[in-house]
């Protein structure tokens, strides 16, 4: 945990002090549960909870100050630092902590592959640096209390710090960067995720380019239009990535066997042993690749360490089924560009029978209809034997099915979780393959435990 003078985090809050007695250094935390003596309690509100509720129990677990934007919940004698906004304070200390970090800083944000990119290159890191000498943010606390959080958790062993930065209002991604001022930034792409939320992709797009508002060397798709149509107005060239055969200088991850990397005015082919499914995640491994070069690990070290990489929990897992099909259940989350990749990647899987059940998507605004009649229709091309549709917009992903010729009988709604277990353990058996993709809204591991086979 990093730990603030009393000076650094009044100046850096602009706080007022209430009382004496500071520590004369603050590790600040958010959680009671975590604290241990002589920590400074940070009350943050949130939807759902306010933090100020729990100062009494934070001094009675041990913090030795609090900082909080209400006076009247500090007990007698317990200093504190009284701010106008706590959210604000814990990103300005954040921003402290940051100004103190010797370290290099990588980024990661995008509309789809953001985690698994974010997982992928702390891996590659950990490999070249040592575990612990690289902090990454845990599952997707991606938010500005996840980035603050992770900053102020560095400590002096760290040489690199992986920040993964997701966006929910327009211009997020900038006051991201302002905070942890990254050395690098990843853009995986600019999809369509959110668009209830940012009202156009162009204000989406925006907001992600904003990854590079504080100078940070930018590494691009380069299979992504909109990364390609924006490179030019970037103050350096980018670093292009991307899956397939190379269209531009860069790095590329070729197949499942090889890597080409632009060194010296030519591409170097290197063998690799890629076990990651889908053309999608192969693109977030050379995104990955190239987040560790730029960190200053070599080509030599980072290939046969891909063999042994891991994808995060939930995204396109293996799990066995009682009926002995098997389940890949992919529902951490979902937007038009996952959907599209996950039912490519299971169009490659050898099995009797290819079970795709798809909740819907979420916060699409005005476009979702036609959007999920799109997956619906792309579903119907990979050649699934069975289509089941749940959520808000189950009909629209079976209306494009239908209109794309996926015949009805071989379209099933499902209004519950349960139904599509019940289904699912009536139909789906040996040498099926069962694909579970929908946003987290649907629950959708619910039917992994369902139908999963005991341990």
């Amino acid at each position: 945990m990093s730990a603030l003078s009393l000076s650094e985090a009044a100046t850096s809050t602009g706080a007022h002090l209430l009382g004496s007695d500071f520590p004369a250094t603050l590790r600040v935390v958010t959680d009671t549960r975590t604290i241990v003596k002589g920590d400074t309690f940070l009350a943050l509100r949130g939807e759902r909870f306010d933090g100020h509720a729990f100062v009494r129990d934070a001094v009675a677990k041990g913090a030795a100050a609090v900082v909080v934007d209400d006076p009247g919940v500090v007990p007698d004698a317990v200093p504190a630092l009284l701010v106008a906004d706590t959210k604000r304070a814990y990103m300005d200390l954040a921003a402290a902590a940051r100004r103190a970090f010797a370290g290099r800083v990588i980024a990661v944000t995008g509309s789809a592959g953001k985690t698994t990119t974010k997982h992928l290159l702390a891996q590659l890191l950990a490999r070249a640096y040592g575990r612990e000498r690289v902090l990454s943010t845990p599952a997707n606390e991606n938010n500005e209390i996840g980035v603050s959080k992770l900053l102020l958790q560095a400590q002096p062993q760290h040489e690199v710090l992986v920040i993964e930065m997701g966006a929910r209002h327009d211009g997020e991604i900038a006051e991201l960067v302002s905070v942890a001022q990254p050395h690098a930034g990843i853009l995986t792409n600019i999809g369509d995720a959110h668009l209830e939320v940012f009202g156009t992709r162009e204000r989406l797009a925006r907001t992600k380019w904003g990854l590079f508002s504080s100078g940070a060397q930018a590494l691009l798709n380069a299979r992504d239009s909109e990364s390609v149509l924006r490179a030019a107005a970037l103050p350096a060239p980018p670093l292009w990535f991307g899956a397939g055969e190379p269209d531009v200088p860069g790095v590329w991850v070729c197949d499942a066997r090889t890597m080409l990397i632009w060194q010296s005015g030519q591409f170097v082919p290197y063998t690799i042993d890629c076990e990651l499914p889908g053309e999608h995640n192969r693109a977030n491994l050379a995104a990955a690749i190239a987040g560790a070069l730029v960190m200053g690990v070599d080509a030599q070290t980072l290939a046969p360490a891909i063999a042994r990489l891991q994808l995060p929990e939930g995204r396109y897992q293996s799990i066995a089924m009682a009926s002995g099909a098997r389940l890949i259940y992919d529902a951490y989350n979902a937007n038009a560009a996952g959907m599209i990749a996950a039912l490519d990647a299971f169009a490659a899987e050898r099995a009797r029978r290819r079970i795709a059940v798809l909740a819907s998507m979420a916060e699409l605004g005005a476009q979702a209809p036609a959007m999920h009649e799109r997956i619906g229709a792309h579903a119907a091309s990979t050649g699934v034997d069975a289509l089941l549709v749940g959520g808000d917009f189950a009909s629209s992903l079976a209306a494009g099915a239908t209109a794309a010729g996926l015949a009805r009988d071989r379209i099933v709604p499902f209004e519950t979780n349960a139904d599509a277990v019940e289904w699912l353990r009536t139909h789906a058996g040996p040498g099926d393959a069962v694909l579970l993709k929908g946003s987290r809204k649907y629950r959708m591991e619910e039917i992994v435990s369902g139908v999963r086979s005991p341990a």
